[in-house]
C-alpha cells in the first residue's frame, strides 16, 4: 500500500524460514487481499509446516479466500529447482539457522533473439522470422539462400540472477550455487563488534555477507535484516564496503537496479 503497487500484481510470495517476523504478517496480508476482492491465484512457497499454518488460522478465522491459494513446499536440506514460470525459475539452497532455513535464486528465461527488420527482404515468411528467433539458420529452398542467425538478429537479454540469503550464519556452501548472481541479497544482521553474538544466534555481520558476495563474484550485494540495536548504519556499510566495494544497504522502500 505504501509503495502504490496494486495488489494484482503479486503473484508469489517467498518464505525462507518460520520464525515470527518472517511469515506473522502473512495471514493478514491474506485477508487483506480477500477484502480488496482479489480473484487472481497466488502461489506461497516455503519450508513444511507452512500451509498448515495458514490453514489453521483460516479455518479458525472463517475466512473463505476468494481467490485460489497454491502452496509449494521448500526442502531446507537440499538444493534443488522447485518451480518454473515462463518468466523465471526459483532454486533454493539451504541456509544455517537456528531453526530450517533456506535461500532463494531467481534466474529470469533468456529472451529469444531480436530481429533486425531493416535487414529482412520484403515480404520474409513467418515462420523463417520464428526460426532466427530461435536461433536457426534458415534456408530458402526456391532460391537457395540461406538467412544467417548472425546476419539478421542481435542476442535477446541475458538471464539475471537474483539470490536472496535471509537469516544464515556465515556459510559458505552457497558460494558455488549463486556464483555470479547479478544481484546478491543476504542479511547482515550484525557490525563486526558483535561477530561472537552473531555466531551465537546463528546470524552473519556485514563484513561476512560481503566475504560470501566476494567469494561468489556476485556484481552486487544488497545487505539488510539489521539489529534493532543499531540506530544508524554507517558502520556496516563501510565494514561491508571494504571486502566488497559494490555494496549497498538495503533500505525499506528503495528501488535497486540490476
Amino acid at each position: 500500500l505504501e509503495q502504490k503497487i496494486k495488489h494484482s500484481r503479486l503473484r508469489h510470495i517467498f518464505i525462507s524460514h518460520l520464525h515470527g517476523d518472517h511469515y506473522f504478517g502473512l495471514i493478514g496480508l491474506l485477508s487483506s487481499l480477500n477484502l480488496n476482492h482479489r480473484t487472481e491465484p497466488l502461489t506461497l512457497i516455503g519450508p513444511p509446516g507452512l500451509s498448515e499454518i495458514i490453514t489453521v488460522q483460516l479455518k479458525y478465522s472463517y475466512t473463505s479466500l476468494h481467490f485460489p491459494l497454491h502452496f509449494i513446499e521448500t526442502n531446507p536440506e537440499k538444493t534443488e529447482q522447485i518451480y518454473q514460470h515462463t518468466l523465471f525459475t526459483v532454486t533454493t539452497f539451504p541456509l544455517i539457522h537456528r531453526v530450517p532455513c533456506n535461500g532463494y535464486l531467481i534466474t529470469t528465461i533468456p529472451s529469444k533473439r531480436k530481429i533486425i527488420k531493416e535487414n529482412l527482404p520484403e515480404n520474409f515468411p513467418i515462420p523463417y522470422i520464428h526460426s532466427l528467433k530461435e536461433g536457426i539458420d534458415v534456408t530458402d529452398e526456391l532460391s537457395g539462400i540461406t538467412y544467417k542467425v548472425t546476419d539478421y538478429t542481435y542476442p535477446g537479454e541475458p538471464p539475471k540472477r537474483i539470490a536472496y540469503c535471509s537469516d544464515t550464519a556465515y556459510y559458505e556452501a552457497v558460494v558455488p550455487v549463486i556464483s555470479q548472481a547479478d544481484l546478491l541479497f543476504h542479511e547482515a544482521t550484525f557490525a563486526n563488534k558483535e561477530a561472537e553474538r552473531a555466531k551465537a544466534t546463528f546470524h552473519s555481520t556485514a563484513a561476512q555477507a560481503a566475504t560470501i558476495a566476494q567469494k561468489a563474484a556476485v556484481k552486487q550485494l544488497i545487505i539488510g535484516h539489521y539489529s534493532s540495536r543499531y540506530k544508524e548504519l554507517d558502520t556496516h556499510l563501510a565494514e561491508a564496503q571494504e571486502i566488497f566495494t559494490n555494496t549497498s544497504l538495503g533500505l525499506e522502500g528503495d528501488t535497486y537496479r540490476l
